[in-house]
């Protein structure tokens, strides 16, 4: 006689397990108290649900947010100082409009930003990622500094920290929404967005709580820049330890060139997290290359230019010291790539169809486009 089917046990992807006795009867086995803390805090299934590097950059950027909530009381005192708070001379009136000004230039400095530089982001959102916390330390500086500034010297400062903490919103969040989208791995990329708010909310509580600690004991204006300095340098350490733990799987100009030039030296492709650790974040000496943002000009492309091109989907262009790469209509990711890596004066009988297969195997994404860093330009030879 055939043996029936029979339930043996379930579990949710958080790794709750429930086992069935002979009976069919549930016996929950449940998990710590610690761990269900955690799930509070962490995407469901962690750590499965997520790249491998979701973990150190989550740690350094609590560290980093933890001492940016401490420096950011101390500039804010100072900003109020400078409000003329505490002031018998001061109005009300004067701080809103003060404020308002603050404002006004952050918010049209937030839309010239992202008009100028927000297709860049993605492509470089480890960059953008450490550049807006550099924004964000300089604002603080100037904070700090305002309540020692004559008046319209104070004017001009306190309007230089409202555009330097808008360019820090509009280039944090965005390089964040790219990281994001970088870390989820199981289509969870709202709900770790959502879990992320959350680590920041306590973090933020956390921090904030200690800093009303150093306000209350920290007032003279020595100890104000010394704590201040302190701060801002562990949090652009740890900052910077955050964005170099990033493994992107896309290849950009920089990952692009590190990988073909270990590729063309030992015949070996670098694996993301190999590229990681040898990625420059702010000094990165790029190649006189660059992939088109405007229409080509009378003459820049030549006859001869396009017979070179006739079996690729890109033509190269020379002007102004720069190599200039267009890109013809219909041209794919991996053209993008191919013309960066034959612009680099590679032989273009390496870039074949073996070190592509090599690419893809080493984990790299050959879908998403990160070459580009500008309006995208695409050219229609007949």
């Amino acid at each position: 006689m055939a043996t029936l089917p029979k339930l043996i046990s379930a579990s949710d992807e958080s790794g709750e397990l429930c086992v069935y006795d002979s009976d069919s009867r549930p016996k929950v086995k449940h998990r710590s108290q610690a761990r269900e803390i955690l799930d509070v805090f962490l995407p469901a299934g962690y750590p499965h649900t997520v790249t491998p590097d979701y973990t150190p950059y989550q740690i350094y950027d609590s560290l980093q947010a933890f001492s940016s909530t401490i420096a950011g009381l101390l500039s804010s005192r100072a900003v109020l100082q400078g409000f003329g708070v505490g002031d018998a001379a001061s109005s009300a009136t004067a701080a809103v409009l003060l404020t308002v000004l603050q404002e006004s230039t952050g918010r049209l400095a937030t839309i010239l930003f992202a008009h100028r530089l927000g297709q860049a982001i993605e492509p470089e959102c480890k960059f953008y990622r450490f550049l807006a916390d550099i924004f964000n330390d300089s604002a603080m500086i100037l904070d700090v500094l305002n309540p020692l500034l004559p008046g319209p010297a104070r004017v001009a400062a306190l309007c230089a920290s409202g555009v330097l903490r808008a360019l820090c919103g509009v280039s944090g969040m965005s390089a964040k929404a790219s990281l994001s989208a970088h870390f989820a791995r199981s289509g969870n990329l709202a709900e770790l967005n959502a879990k992320d708010g959350s680590q920041e909310t306590v973090i933020s509580l956390l921090g904030m709580l200690t800093g009303s600690v150093f306000v209350r004991f920290v007032h003279s204006p020595l100890a104000v820049w010394l704590w201040t300095l302190t701060l801002i340098g562990i949090h652009l350490w740890t900052n910077y330890q955050a964005v170099r733990s990033v493994q992107m799987r896309t290849l950009n100009k920089q990952r692009a060139t590190l990988v073909y030039t270990e590729f063309l030296h030992r015949g070996t492709v670098l694996r993301p997290e190999q590229v990681a650790t040898r990625e420059h974040i702010l000094r990165w000496k790029a190649p006189k290359i660059d992939f088109a943002r405007e229409h080509p000009a009378k003459d820049e492309i030549n006859t001869s230019d396009l017979v070179i091109s006739q079996h690729v989907q890109y033509v190269f262009a020379q002007g102004k010291g720069r190599r200039k790469i267009y890109l013809k209509k219909g041209a794919t990711t991996v053209d993008a790539i191919e013309a960066w890596l034959v612009a680099l004066e590679g032989p273009r009988s390496v870039v074949n169809e073996e070190f592509w297969k090599a690419l893809a195997s080493a984990g790299w994404d050959l879908e998403t486009g990160a070459m580009e860093t500008g309006p995208a330009v695409r050219i229609l030879v007949e």
